[in-house]
């Protein structure tokens, strides 16, 4: 499927004809001028920006003859910050009735259930079949630069002055008319045309980030495949040479690799909790308060290398290896290696579709949510492993990948916090003209 995204905008410098001055309704009341922090040198000598309803700077949901006959459909789950990661082929006839925003390139939609999640799209794609979006997205069709009313909607203070004016709790949502009243600022049509290129740009670089990042873990994938035994199977498809003539790996059950280690913690250690795709992360990390929990003697010790696991989680992959010495709930199970136990190597291998398959059935509980995996049961368990150096030579090929991944994340992380920091400053906020 081609994929449509906001990188796309890039391109889209283009504005729809018109003049402003003629076509546009007057501005809002008059207000001390607006200017952003930072403004490209051609323009710091320009005029300020002005603000104007959303209803003159774009059509809103611009009116059309009728729904072709087959399209494709975009409804609310479809779109993901700026990405369309999914459409679905329909018949006009039995087309679900939200199926009323006929796109044409150049709109955007505007998520309007929910729209702090900024799951808008700028409609870049041609295919050979139109698309029509939900009702609940607003469909702009900007009167000047497209790209940068894509950019203008995403702002701190649009978004807030959107959330102000929606209704409902769990499913806060605007209609079209409260929106088409939000103010937004806009500079003359060369400024919105600069912003916009200078955006776009941005949003290539972190596209292709982004790209690099999907590969690392497409490629982390495929390689887990091919290292550790499918299914059924005694032995992995791919072998490093060092082990290609080794014996098969041998089945042995999770008593005779970990025992149950049973221990109270101790003052000063540092509390840590299992997560199903970070492993094990400081509890203090948590957007929570922990403080009536952190007495040792309520907790579990881990010592470092120690496999750690929650009961209610374990068939979801909640676990992770033990970083250094540290506490842990009680809740948990830590699993100590025996010798010749490569605890790393245990903790890609639990994660595998087939693993996790194993840990649900070994698990005991009449419901998912009941579920638990006891040590007694896990000790039971029939696993297949390599001897102790091939262990440790997958885990280390894994974890190096896992850090190429891990580094790529940070950098798109500083890649989107810049653009995040570099939209604070190309466009104006009413707290900066009031001071």
């Amino acid at each position: 499927m081609k994929s449509a995204s906001a990188s796309k905008v890039a391109g889209a410098s283009s504005s729809r004809p018109g003049n402003r001055e003629q076509d546009a309704p007057a501005t809002l009341d008059p207000r001390p001028a607006l200017a952003a922090k930072l403004r490209f040198p051609e323009f710091r000598d320009g005029p300020g920006w002005e603000e104007r309803r959303v209803q003159d700077i774009c059509e809103l949901n611009p009116s059309h003859p009728g729904l072709p006959e087959k399209f494709f459909y975009i409804d609310l789950e479809a779109v993901q910050r700026g990405h369309l990661k999914a459409r679905t082929f329909v018949n006009k006839s039995e087309a679900p009735s939200r199926a009323q925003r006929l796109l044409e390139v150049g709109d955007v939609i505007f998520q309007i259930v929910r729209p702090y999640q900024r799951n808008n799209l700028f409609f870049s794609l041609r295919d050979s079949h139109p698309f029509v979006a939900s009702t609940g997205y607003a469909q702009l069709r900007a009167r000047e630069s497209e790209a940068f009313l894509y950019h203008a909607i995403h702002t701190d203070e649009f978004v807030s002055r959107v959330m102000a004016q929606c209704t409902g709790s769990s499913y806060p949502a605007i209609n079209s008319s409260d929106l088409a009243e939000i103010p937004l600022a806009t500079p003359s049509l060369a400024e919105q045309q600069k912003i916009a290129e200078c955006l776009g740009s941005l949003d290539e670089l972190i596209g292709a980030e982004s790209q690099k990042l999907d590969a690392l873990k497409t490629h982390k994938k495929g390689l887990m495949q091919q290292l550790l035994p499918r299914e059924g199977e005694a032995l992995p498809r791919l072998r490093f040479p060092e082990f290609q003539s080794s014996q098969e790996w041998e089945t042995k059950v999770g008593g005779n690799l970990f025992t149950n280690r049973k221990e109270d913690g101790e003052e000063g250690l540092p509390i840590y909790s299992v997560t199903m795709n970070d492993g094990m992360v400081p509890r203090a990390s948590f957007d929570r308060d922990f403080s009536d929990i952190e007495d040792p003697a309520g907790n579990k010790k881990a010592c470092r290398g120690d496999i750690a696991y929650n009961m209610m989680r374990m068939w979801q992959g909640a676990l992770g290896v033990a970083p250094g010495d540290c506490m842990v709930s009680p809740a948990y199970i830590v699993l100590k290696p025996r010798r010749g136990v490569c605890a790393e190597f245990f903790a890609y291998l639990f994660k595998l579709p087939q693993s996790l398959r194993l840990l649900t059935a070994t698990s005991r509980g009449l419901t998912k949510d009941r579920l638990r995996l006891y040590f007694d049961d896990f000790a039971k368990m029939r696993l297949r492993v390599p001897e102790y150096g091939e262990q440790h030579r997958i885990a280390t090929c894994l974890t190096s990948l896992d850090d190429l991944i891990a580094a790529q994340i940070n950098r798109l992380s500083a890649l989107q916090i810049h653009k995040q920091g570099l939209m604070q400053q190309l466009f104006p906020s009413p707290a900066d003209a009031d001071a």
